[in-house]
């Protein structure tokens, strides 16, 4: 079964050692931080703690829960993190340094190789059906339910599907976030 719990994912330091973070998924699978393709994460942002680089990664990121903060780039782009399940994509080497906006938040990540893959973090909130092509590497569902060909999805719960999974279901008011992620040259 393909389906992933959140509360069954332990809780890791993050490269930089100043924050948590739980992996929902790497490829290949069991690679490191120094030779996944892509990978992806939750992680709790309880201090102004800085954004550990990534050099030649691809970020791309969602606030989950809480007020949020604001990003500010070494190159002296500012971003307010606050809107929920709103994908920001900026690049890995990025030196980041973080204000919180009022307390503690999680948010959503996805992690790309630049050499190896390229893809987007896109967000799922028209009830009903949707189609699951070859790009759809992992569905998390942030709010309410999705309906897998594996069962049920609930908030915190991410799957991986199968090439030619097909469709699933998002329930009225569900919201998911969709890591695409596709091979360089594709």
């Amino acid at each position: 079964m393909s389906i992933i719990r959140l509360r069954d994912c332990r809780a890791m330091p993050w490269k930089n050692g100043m924050g948590r973070t739980r992996e929902l998924a790497v490829y290949p699978d069991g690679a490191g931080m120094d030779d996944f393709s892509w990978r992806v994460s939750v992680a709790e942002v309880d201090s102004a703690a800085p954004f550990s680089a990534f050099p030649g990664i691809d970020r791309h990121i969602a606030l989950l829960d809480g007020a949020g903060f604001t990003m500010t780039l070494d190159d002296g782009q500012v971003h307010a993190l606050h809107t929920p399940f709103t994908p920001f994509a900026f690049r890995g080497e990025a030196q980041v340094t973080v204000e919180l906006l009022d307390g503690p938040t999680r948010d959503f990540n996805l992690m790309l190789r630049r050499e190896r893959v390229h893809g987007e973090l896109v967000l799922w909130d028209v009830p009903g059906r949707q189609v699951v092509d070859d790009a759809v590497a992992l569905i998390y569902c942030a709010q309410g339910h999705v309906d897998t060909a594996e069962g049920r999805l609930l908030p915190g719960d991410a799957w991986l599907p199968v090439r030619s999974a097909g469709r699933v279901t998002l329930g009225a008011g569900a919201l998911a976030l969709v890591a695409r992620v596709q091979a360089r040259g594709h």
